[in-house]
């Protein structure tokens, strides 16, 4: 169930596959969840801004949806577990987000659907 969201900016040499992989493995470490529920995608940016532009450094801002029920103290070892690995994958000056949120059960729908 978990959905990762990844963001970076344009032409950053970041290999956001391996960090993906390396995120499923992780998250099921902290959280009770299965790699194969986990879900990623990565969205390079056509363009960013730092501040008032005169910063050149890179953003990688990485959100990770999961149902709620989870106590801070998971989440915020998931965040920090995160934050590391990117760490590891992000060799250039850059700016770094990571966030758990928690997805409403009442109303969140996530549906396998088989095609046509």
């Amino acid at each position: 169930m978990p959905q990762i969201l990844i963001d970076h900016s344009p032409g950053l040499d970041f290999d956001a596959t391996g960090f993906a992989k390396e995120v499923h493995q992780l998250i099921p470490a902290v959280v009770d969840t299965r790699v194969e529920d986990c879900k990623t995608l990565v969205r390079e940016a056509a363009q960013h801004l730092v501040g008032d532009g005169a910063s050149t450094e890179a953003v990688v801002l990485v959100e990770i949806k999961l149902l709620a029920g989870r106590s801070a103290e998971i989440r915020s070892a998931l965040t920090a577990r995160v934050t590391e690995l990117l760490r590891a994958y992000v060799r250039v000056p850059a700016a770094f987000c990571v966030e758990v949120t928690e997805l409403d059960r009442e109303t969140y729908v996530f549906v396998q659907h088989p095609g046509q």
